[in-house]
This record gives C-alpha cells, structure tokens and sequence, in this order.
C-alpha cells in the first residue's frame, strides 16, 4: 500500500484512502495559499476601480444636474488610473463612454472629459 503525505507539511496521513492533508490546519493553509495567488490580482483591480469610482464621485458630489467637465490633469492628479473601468457604453452617435461602476467618462477635445452618473 503506498504511503501517503499532507500536501502541506509532507506528514504522513493516516485515515481515509482519499484523504490529502493530516490536519485541518494543514488543509486551511494550503487552501488560503491556493485562494490568496488567485484572488491577489482580483483585489488590487478592485482596490484601483473603487479609486476610480470615489474619485469620479467627488467631482460630481456638488454638480446639481449630474454631470461635470474635468480637465484629464485634475483626474490625474486625484490618482485616477484611465486604464481600468468596468464597462464601456456606445451612443447611437457613435460617442463612448467609459464606466467605472455607475460613473461614465467620455472623453471631449482638449484633454477634457465629461463625468456623469448613470442612475439605474
């Protein structure tokens, strides 16, 4: 009968035939090791969209009809990342809005973009 070992700590196992680690210990390690590679990439994207949303929150917090022109170097200078958004929206004109959440960008001339909230 072949030996078998925790797949953490290399313990030999004793118990059932399709057991993998000797202990829970062992097992929540490995599993927080496995989990915590996938999901670090998924939190500091997330991490970057929810500095986006608050920053695009902040300038619009005192806009009375919804929506504000911001010259690209002010969102910048809050930190905003234009590399990253959670979804995009194309007008019947043809003009795309980049969302991050329920706040959209479209991009105007000179280095300028509109910010406005979409209300679901």
């Amino acid at each position: 009968m072949e030996q078998r070992t925790c797949l953490t700590c290399g313990e030999k196992i004793k118990g059932r035939a399709d057991k993998k680690f000797c202990d829970d210990h062992c097992r929540t390690s490995y599993n927080n090791r496995i989990n915590n590679d996938l999901s670090g990439t998924v939190k500091r994207i997330n991490t970057v969209l929810k500095k986006n949303r608050k920053i695009l929150h902040d300038f619009l917090e005192h806009a009375t009809d919804g929506k504000m022109k911001v010259a690209k170097n002010k969102l910048t200078d809050k930190g905003f990342n234009f590399l990253y958004n959670t979804h995009m929206y194309k007008t019947q004109t043809a003009k795309v809005y980049h969302f991050c959440y329920e706040y959209g960008l479209l991009q105007l001339e000179n280095e300028a973009y509109l910010i406005i909230k979409r209300v679901p």
